[in-house]
């Protein structure tokens, strides 16, 4: 079994989604159906979705379906025979295909790792889809990068090429340029804001990538050095902006390193250009967002489960900046606590299963309790402080 689908089982099993389950759970019903769609931003290009990939499913004796973020499917079309089929499995308008609910599938799957992803017949976790082939693609807000949801095409054996998958992936490039477009045509009758923006990603990176736009249509995406991708990081966390001398305590682990600060500031300002930096604080002139801030801000919300879907690793992991490795431990441990609080067996296979939770006993201990002693994850939790206790007591 491919390793994501086997990372998909373990987290299906671990939120108790029954294996024997036929149908999955309808989260929409027609009232809140018939809002979710048309307020959801999808709505505009649903309409390209369906002449595009839509006809390609019914001629194939296939379904087409949109999901939003959460894995609510929002609109289901194909031919008449594959749409009766679909609903022998609950894959109908309104249905939760969120593996945590539906079990391992393309749509859960894609939305979990916001990737393109498929799932062939016997790798779904529940018994009843077994008989299905499905292939599934993230969209993303053209601007802002957020997951707004999931294109998937589900059928038989004729899904199962590459071709397939190819389609689905031209069919979200279509749709993202098509949302792009459409946000063009409504601003530029409107004033720009004359505020520039910066995203920045730092999770599970050494060098951070930096997407900008300056208000005036110019965009651009880059990849930082280590060093400027910890003086932005610093400065994405200090919107007041901070001191040379600031700077320098949060850079440096140790004193005299003022003049090669200047000068990889003067790097950076000639990087990204005096419409983005500023000085007298040093500070970033723009609306700035961050993956890192997203999971705080999730955290803040109370959305666990998206906080720890967002985090792709410790901040700047390599990083031994004082200021970086305060705000990398703080964030982690912060998502530790909170999974832990949580109580729910599936968040913590989530953390136990990534490289920087693998050996935390606390977590496996507490997921073991959780779960029944059929589980078979409760095997795999014993195992594992089985495992531990030993290398401990080496």
């Amino acid at each position: 079994m491919r390793a994501e689908v086997a990372a998909s089982w373990h987290r299906s099993a671990a939120a108790g989604v029954p294996a024997d389950e036929l149908t999955a759970p309808i989260t929409l019903e027609d009232n809140d159906l018939r809002s979710a769609r048309a307020q959801h931003p999808l709505a505009p290009v649903f309409p390209l979705l369906d002449d595009v990939l839509g006809q390609a499913a019914r001629d194939c004796n296939a379904t087409m379906a949109v999901a939003d973020e959460v894995g609510q499917l929002l609109w289901v079309c194909g031919s008449g025979a594959a749409l009766r089929r679909a609903e022998s499995i609950g894959f109908v308008e309104g249905s939760n295909w969120d593996e945590r609910l539906a079990g391992t599938n393309a749509p859960g799957l894609a939305l979990r790792l916001d990737q393109p992803s498929s799932v062939v017949r016997g790798e779904h976790f529940r018994h009843a889809v077994r008989g299905w082939s499905c292939a599934a693609a993230p969209i993303h807000d053209p601007g802002s990068s957020r997951l707004l949801g999931v294109l998937d095409v589900t059928g038989g054996d004729e899904i199962v090429v590459p071709q397939t998958m190819a389609l689905v992936r031209a069919t979200v490039r279509l749709a993202e340029a098509e949302l792009a477009r459409d946000r063009l045509v409504a601003r530029e009758p409107t004033e720009r804001s004359g505020r520039p923006t910066v995203r920045v990603e730092a999770l599970g990176r050494n060098d951070a990538l930096l997407s900008v736009d300056d208000d005036r249509g110019h965009t651009g995406r880059m990849r930082l050095s280590p060093r400027h991708s910890e003086l932005v990081l610093l400065l994405a966390s200090a919107p007041r902006g901070l001191s040379g001398d600031e700077l320098s305590v949060l850079v440096y682990e140790d004193e005299g390193g003022s003049s090669t600060l200047r000068a990889e500031l003067n790097r950076l300002r000639h990087l990204l250009g005096e419409t983005f930096f500023g000085s007298r604080p040093y500070r970033l002139l723009s609306d700035v967002s961050g993956d890192w801030l997203a999971v705080e801000a999730m955290l803040a919300s109370g959305d666990i489960a998206g906080a720890l879907r967002a985090f792709r690793g410790p901040l700047l992991p390599r990083s031994t900046a004082p200021g970086v490795v305060r705000l990398r431990e703080a964030l982690t441990a912060q998502l530790r606590a909170a999974v832990l609080h949580a109580g729910q067996p599936d968040l913590m296979s989530s953390w136990t299963r990534s490289a920087w939770g693998a050996d935390d006993y606390e977590m496996w201990t507490r997921q073991r309790d959780l779960l029944p002693p059929g589980s078979p994850l409760w095997a795999l939790a014993s195992g594992q402080l089985a495992r531990l206790d030993s290398e401990f007591a080496g």
